[in-house]
């Protein structure tokens, strides 16, 4: 069907969008996507999410690294910043690039960018670095 056709046609989801002002039909939707922004990059200043920090992917304490971008990345779908982090072991999607543009260096797998409510960067050792009280104690 045309999408001139689709647009005049009266009981469809997009009548319903421009009539209720959802989505892109919503006036104040440029507005809400800078508060969504701003509130993200408030976030990584009060979480202390810079580059160079050790962190820990949450909900999961094994996905560690070390944070090596954080800003735009306007090759990943989705509004606001990312944050990408080198992990500490190949369970990554990348190797620091999107779609041929590099932010970060890392080995094939070693990278991954996320939203920074899912960074807690923190005093994390490398995985299979903690020291081992118990091997001490068999010296």
């Amino acid at each position: 069907m045309p999408v001139e056709t689709y647009s005049s046609l009266p009981d469809t989801v997009l009548a319903y969008k421009k009539s209720h002002q959802i989505g892109r039909f919503d006036p104040h939707a440029p507005e809400s996507k800078e508060r969504k922004v701003a509130e993200m990059w408030r976030e990584i200043g009060a979480a202390a999410i810079a580059v160079g920090k050790r962190c820990v992917l949450s909900p999961s304490t094994t996905r560690r690294g070390t944070v090596a971008y954080v800003g735009l990345v306007p090759e990943i779908p989705g509004i606001g910043p990312w944050v990408g982090i080198r992990l500490d072991e190949p369970a990554g999607k990348n190797d620091g690039s999107v779609a041929g543009r590099r932010y970060f260096e890392c080995d094939p797998q070693y990278g991954v960018f996320v939203r920074p409510d899912r960074v807690e960067v923190g005093d994390w050792k490398e995985l299979g670095m903690e020291e081992d009280d118990d091997d001490l104690d068999e010296i």
